[in-house]
């Protein structure tokens, strides 16, 4: 075959047709891949720009030497956390890989935390722990001494528990006459450190008892989890009442513990201490209902890990992402707000004290009063023009008042005059002007009357 040029064919080659993404495509299909390729991995490494948001959510970074990761933990996952992270502490994170669309950012998004070295629990105690101490709330002369023995003894506790069935049988036999007054309230769960206090601030507020027991069966580190609550402790520490903590057993150390006036190994024991006597305890608090709480706390926790499988399900998962991603955004534009607001009211602070200095120049009290003092005068000078000259007005007016009186016709009348008109109410100035049998009204200076014209003659020159 001869050359293709030589044939008059001509080969051009084709360029290859380029692929335009749009940025939104772009983020949106790296973050899908990101999320497919990390959906479950632990990060491990050092927390540092924490900044916890009004809304829950909680943001931060992780380092490792020079490599840095963006994370967040959204709120419904930062209030399972049973510690509080810190800047510095070393910290375990599982969750996924995903991309911040709005800045085009990689960011991990955390769904369980555990500190390195020690168990959450753990750490969420030593920080409180640390953290009332520091205040003073287990320094020992703050501590009120027990009375030597009580009339009255207020217990907080579970009605239903073995705990406060053994303090009964310790108190009826040491001391028959004592009077028990029983709190109801929870003491495992969420709502037991609010319970809880309600019933110290009620023997506070009625003054009904001389001494307070807070009492709990013993139980795990969970079941005790109760009584390391912040508010709990403060409102132990504000009682006036002196406060035994008997919870769990004698192994066991709660934040109550160490806020409380005394501290008593169990329920049994605080029994004993709050009643001295000579007799020693046999028994031990019975743990039966403690272990159906555990039984119950299992499957509860056996139910939220399924809801929790269901939750993470595709639709569930793009849905509540949606929502956490506007979330960031919201909390994002509240930090900018924030800082706007501060700079303005900085602005208008200083435009104020510019503004202020200038009216401090020029004391408008002095000319007020000058202006006050001006027209006084001319307000007391005016008011005497104005007298002099009513006086002068009303001088006159009865002068004249007296020249009318003097030419009025009634004052003619006074005299015996009268006034004679035709029925037309014309005035009858001649005789000739009426007929006879016309009749007439005649005014006089006191009252009228009419008359018959019998016969009339003028005086007028015919």
């Amino acid at each position: 075959m001869g050359d293709s040029s030589q044939l008059g064919f001509e080969f051009q080659a084709v360029p290859p047709k380029r692929k335009i993404w749009n940025v939104g495509e772009l983020v949106s299909n790296v973050r899908t891949h990101l999320e497919r390729g990390f959906a479950d991995i632990w990060v491990q490494g050092e927390i540092s720009n924490y900044k916890p948001a009004d809304s829950g959510h909680l943001y931060f970074t992780l380092k490792d030497g020079d490599a840095q990761l963006r994370v967040v933990v959204w709120r419904t996952q930062s209030r399972l956390l049973r510690f509080k992270p810190e800047n510095g502490m070393c910290v375990t994170a599982r969750g996924r890989v995903t991309l911040y669309e709005v800045r085009g950012e990689m960011q991990f998004q955390a769904e369980y935390l555990e500190p390195q070295g020690a168990g959450a629990l753990q750490v969420a105690f030593e920080q409180l722990k640390a953290k009332l101490a520091a205040e003073g709330l287990f320094a020992t002369e703050r501590k009120k001494p027990l009375p030597v023995l009580p009339r009255k003894i207020g217990i907080v506790t579970s009605p239903s528990g073995a705990a406060i069935q053994d303090m009964l049988n310790v108190l009826r036999r040491r001391h028959e006459s004592v009077h028990i007054l029983i709190f109801p309230a929870q003491v495992q769960g969420d709502a037991a450190p609010t319970e809880v206090s309600a019933g110290i601030r009620y023997f506070n507020n009625s003054k009904s008892v001389d001494v307070i027991v807070v009492a709990r069966g013993g139980g795990s580190v969970e079941d005790l989890w109760a009584f390391n609550n912040e508010g709990l402790a403060r409102v132990i520490a504000a009682s006036a009442i002196p406060i035994i903590s008997a919870v769990g057993h004698e192994t066991d150390f709660t934040i109550c513990d160490f806020v409380a006036d005394l501290r008593a190994p169990t329920p049994s024991a605080a029994a004993e201490l709050v009643i001295r006597s000579k007799h020693d305890l046999s028994e031990r608090v019975s743990n039966l209902r403690t272990r159906a709480a555990r039984a119950m706390r299992y499957q509860l926790l056996l139910s939220r890990n399924a809801l929790n499988a269901l939750a993470q399900q595709g639709a569930f998962a793009q849905m509540r992402d949606a929502i956490a991603r506007r979330g960031q955004r919201v909390d994002e534009l509240v930090f900018r707000l924030a800082e706007a607001h501060r700079r303005q009211l900085h602005s208008y602070h200083r435009r104020l004290d510019i503004a202020s200095a200038r009216v401090r120049a020029h004391d408008l009290r002095t000319k007020l009063a000058a202006m006050q003092n001006q027209v006084a005068a001319k307000t007391d000078a005016l008011a005497s023009v104005a007298r002099n000259l009513l006086l002068r007005n009303r001088g006159r007016l009865q002068g004249l008042r007296g020249q009318l009186e003097a030419l009025s016709p009634l004052a003619i009348l006074e005299r015996g005059y009268a006034l004679v008109f035709d029925s037309k109410g014309v005035l009858i100035k001649d005789a000739a002007l009426v007929s006879q049998g016309e009749v007439v009204r005649t005014r006089l200076a006191h009252g009228e009357f009419r008359a018959e014209v019998l016969d009339s003659k003028s005086s007028r020159p015919s």
